[in-house]
């Protein structure tokens, strides 16, 4: 009668020889759950920022072009003309446009404090609209408008809300903004695009003028165009804008600095798997080693599974199914700590959770295949050795 070994019978008699070297495979399998941790870890946190990015970009729109001022020939900051907002509009493709002007004046809490002490902040003169433009959200209050354009109040970025301890607005909520009192209306949501804003308390137009500088001129214009043919309007507006000197024109979408955060993001990721992989690799020789040291000490049960009729099929497949249940302990095992550790830094950093299955299940597989790999010349060599000489040699 011919012998026969189910797979069920070698994966039990596979564990039944993981568990008689528990110590030496739990540390095998943790070399296979670290590379595996490692990967899924960097795949899942990838995939994360990849769909916060994404969710950004929806958010905030990829059409949103800045216009600011360059530098002239000895490096001195330039100025738009004050005509510049309205030239800007009449291009076609161009949907609204805003503008903000940088003010040369400081703003405090109190006007106890020293007018040196700005916590870095800047006081910019807003058009009604710029929020709008922009796409971000008033947290608290409201922006400026037409009724409060020439009045005496402020809207703060949220850095500038947070230097200056206000977290909500009021009646009794004021800045002091060189000599003037501004009541703060509005605290803005968080702009990823704009950080200069963040850190800048925003008043209107009208009572900049009458306050501080009657010749406004823009330092910053926005501007959004159809998305289709955003590269064609960033080629005109330099001269529309400055017609005298159109090379003293700045144009950027802002969005570009998320598109090479997330290159630079995945370059790091790229190194990052070639990291796990390593692990991967030692976890791997591991395997390999402990299954060799596993078939010299087990020469002894080798030999008494030959004489019991055992085929040297069948020892190939136990010893390589040890091989495989190994990895797969560590794939499993590494698959689980990489899930969780995306899922905290997630949680963390605020960021959409991303955990692609698809990369889970692989992995598992990767570990598998590692498995079958690393146990195939120790499982090889056990079915090669004769069942007399085995007795023999315990």
């Amino acid at each position: 009668m011919k012998s026969r070994l189910r797979i069920g019978d070698a994966a039990r008699l596979g564990l039944t020889g993981l568990r008689s070297r528990s110590g030496r495979s739990a540390l095998t399998a943790l070399g296979i759950a670290i590379g595996i941790a490692a990967i899924v870890a960097v795949l899942g946190i990838s995939a994360s920022g990849r769909a916060d990015l994404l969710a950004s970009l929806d958010r905030l729109g990829t059409n949103l072009l800045r216009v600011t001022p360059g530098q002239g020939v000895f490096g001195n900051a330039q100025s738009l003309p004050a005509e510049s907002v309205d030239m800007l509009g009449r291009v076609g493709p161009v949907e609204r446009t805003s503008a903000a002007s940088l003010i040369d004046a400081t703003v405090r809490r109190t006007d106890l404090i020293p007018e040196l002490e700005t916590g870095g902040l800047s006081v910019l003169a807003a058009r009604t609209d710029l929020a709008e433009v922009l796409n971000v959200e008033v947290i608290d209050g409201r922006f400026l408008d037409e009724a409060t354009s020439d009045v005496p109040v402020a809207v703060l970025g949220s850095v500038a809300a947070e230097r200056l301890g206000i977290s909500d607005v009021g009646l009794n909520v004021a800045v002091y903004i060189d000599g003037y009192w501004f009541t703060v209306i509005g605290v803005l949501d968080s702009m990823t695009l704009h950080p200069d804003l963040e850190r800048s308390v925003m008043i209107g137009e009208g009572a900049a003028r009458v306050l501080f500088d009657p010749d406004l001129e823009p330092t910053a214009l926005y501007a959004r165009v159809s998305p289709n043919l955003v590269s064609d309007v960033v080629d005109v507006i330099p001269a529309t804008v400055n017609p005298e000197n159109p090379d003293r024109v700045l144009v950027t979408r802002p969005s570009d600095a998320l598109v090479a955060r997330q290159a630079a993001d995945e370059a790091l990721t790229s190194l990052l798997i070639g990291l796990g992989a390593v692990a991967l690799l030692v976890g791997g020789v591991a395997i390999a080693n402990i299954m060799v040291m596993s078939v010299m000490e087990r020469r002894m049960e080798i030999g008494v599974r030959r004489a019991l009729g055992a085929t040297a099929r069948h020892i190939r497949l136990q010893f390589l199914l040890e091989s495989v249940l190994l990895a797969g302990i560590g794939g499993v095992l590494g698959t689980f700590i990489g899930a969780s550790i995306t899922a905290a830094y997630a949680i963390n950093r605020e960021l959409t959770l991303a955990v692609p299955i698809s990369g889970l299940l692989a992995s598992v597989g990767v570990a598998l295949a590692i498995g079958a790999i690393a146990g195939l010349y120790p499982a090889i060599r056990a079915a090669r050795i004769p069942p007399a000489e085995a007795v023999r040699a315990a």
